[in-house]
């Protein structure tokens, strides 16, 4: 991990996968984070109830090489949080008692912190390479169940907007009809936060058999889903209060759709250009005039 400054929001995102001691000790980290930063590994195992040889084992989990770089990066963090002009951490819970304007606060911090996490962490070159392959596409599925199936939808809109011959499937046997019929021209595209979803992964590894070019969007780099992508672009998702990780990913999830649609446009701006062109008008012609309502 490059940057240690997103690492608390780093463990909260992970934490909701892990088990075992493993989630005691994510846990135990994140009840109090300066705290945690001051232990031993000896006294951080106790405090969670775990070997010290768990208390390893998560802090290479979220991408740290020992329980000595754990304290340094919490250090670090702590450090920044409570010094002058640091935006205060408003928490992820909202209480049955809390007004809207905390409802705003939490959801709004939350979301704008998984999108800086995702930026931190998404592989520009895997990125790059996955908007090459859908500019040269002959054909580009996209696969996305449930939470995950307006993200594909938004994706599917914005590239069939410049040129692109692209289809989003959301259902899991017309999508498995359409990957059996993709080749080496072609590529799909699977979004899943858990990267587990059956019904997005079946279709996406069929894809991969017959030849398609995969790319996955998930929060797991190490899910069934990275497993069967080529390349493999990660997004964040800080659960709260009413929205669990598939529901807090969905900006993440827009924001990387969002990079990859402006990067195809760069990479063929004459056919992007050419059907923006011919579509600009429908959307002004379809426009309809305000009217004052009544008793105004």
């Amino acid at each position: 991990m490059s940057d240690h400054a997103d690492l608390v929001d780093r463990i909260h995102t992970v934490a909701p996968r892990l088990t075992g001691a493993l989630r005691e000790v994510a846990d135990t980290v994140l009840a109090d984070p300066a705290g945690a930063a001051r232990m031993s590994a000896a006294a951080l195992a106790a405090r969670a109830g775990v070997s010290q040889a768990s208390v390893t084992r998560f802090a290479q989990s979220i991408g740290l090489a020992s329980h000595a770089a754990l304290r340094l990066a919490l250090a670090e963090q702590v450090g920044r949080s409570t010094a002058r002009g640091f935006p205060t951490d408003v928490g992820l819970q909202i209480g049955l008692d809390d007004d809207v304007r905390h409802v705003v606060t939490v959801v709004a911090n939350a979301d704008i912190r998984a999108i800086t996490q995702t930026v931190n962490q998404l592989d520009p070159t895997a990125l790059d390479r996955s908007s090459q392959s859908i500019a040269a596409a002959r054909r580009v599925d996209i696969y996305g169940i449930g939470s995950s199936a307006s993200v594909a939808q938004e994706l599917e809109t914005r590239l069939f907007r410049i040129g692109v011959h692209v289809r989003a499937w959301t259902e899991v046997h017309d999508a498995l009809t359409s990957a059996a019929l993709l080749t080496a021209d072609d590529v799909a595209i699977a979004i899943s936060h858990s990267g587990a979803t059956s019904e997005v992964v079946e279709p996406f590894r069929l894809a991969g058999d017959r030849g398609a070019r995969t790319v996955g969007i998930t929060g797991d780099p190490r899910s069934a889903v990275a497993a069967a992508s080529r390349e493999v672009l990660t997004t964040a998702a800080l659960e709260t209060s009413y929205r669990n990780g598939s529901l807090a990913a969905r900006h993440s999830q827009l924001m990387v759709a969002d990079c990859l649609y402006i990067r195809v446009g760069q990479l063929t701006p004459d056919r992007a250009a050419h059907s923006m062109t011919l579509t600009e008008h429908i959307s002004p012609s379809h426009a309809v005039t305000a009217r004052r309502g009544r008793g105004r």
